[in-house]
């Protein structure tokens, strides 16, 4: 019983601090040079992990189809089914947990270090408001940096896929390409897009919501990093499940409004 009220007062306690952010994003100035200055931080430092990340997944998921397609002699439709289940799937999942590893676990640690060596409080001494100051620009630009590094990643696993695909199942390049527009249609790469932004947002919350509210010293600075890598991954499950589902319906409702 104490674990589910600990799980219910994180998602409500990151719940009041996003809606405290977008209530500062609406109403007061945005600092738009350190949000560039994430941006660029976040972005240089994260894109070799995760386009290597991206393409391992896509390679991956080649080697795996292509044991499956062999069996019926239909390798030529390996490149458009890895593709189609990487950008639906696999690739956005896997990819947001090594941005979670990564910027997650920097932002919260540097967060928190901030929090416990008393930087934050000097800052609302000082007359400024620290959600303007230090959270919202790291959070914006965690969001807009990690959307684009989830997409990027998702364009190297064509590569990756592309690769093994000659490599391993000794797939032609342009026949692993041809097949890709007539099975990846544009509904996947929506869904897999809506995926990614929704992973950032996770990402971002979460991250500066628990290195904001460290406590405890270098220890619960540590406590701070552990557990927001836990439930960042976490929740990044739970909310692919609930895009899935949600796309499901909507793809539903569609199919019946044609019909």
């Amino acid at each position: 019983m104490t674990f589910l009220f600990n799980i219910a007062d994180e998602i409500g306690g990151s719940l009041i601090f996003l809606k405290k952010i977008t209530d500062t994003i609406v109403r007061k100035p945005l600092k738009n040079r350190e949000i560039y200055e994430q941006i660029w931080k976040v972005t240089t430092e994260s894109f070799p992990t995760t386009a290597m990340a991206g393409f391992f997944v896509g390679a991956i998921m080649t080697v795996q189809f292509s044991m499956l397609l062999a069996e019926f002699g239909a390798l030529g439709y390996l490149g458009g089914l890895s593709t189609s289940a990487t950008f639906r799937e696999v690739g956005p999942l896997l990819i947001a947990f090594m941005l979670s590893g990564k910027v997650g676990a920097y932002t919260s640690a540097e967060l928190g270090t901030m929090r416990v060596t008393e930087q934050i409080d000097a800052v609302r001494c000082l007359g400024a408001d620290p959600m303007q100051e230090i959270i919202v620009p790291r959070f914006i630009g965690i969001v807009i940096s990690s959307f684009f590094l989830l997409a990027g990643g998702l364009m190297m696993s064509v590569f990756g896929g592309l690769l093994m695909g000659q490599v391993f199942a000794g797939v032609d390049s342009a026949e692993y390409l041809r097949y890709i527009p007539t099975i990846v249609n544009p509904i996947s790469i929506l869904n897999g897009l809506i995926k990614c932004g929704t992973f950032a947002v996770v990402l971002a919350t979460l991250c500066t919501y628990k290195g904001f509210t460290a406590s405890g010293g270098a220890k619960g600075v540590g406590r701070a990093v552990v557990t927001t890598s836990v439930i960042t991954m976490v929740s990044i499950v739970v909310m692919d499940w609930l895009t899935s589902f949600l796309a499901d319906i909507v793809l539903q409702m569609l199919r019946g409004y044609r019909s």
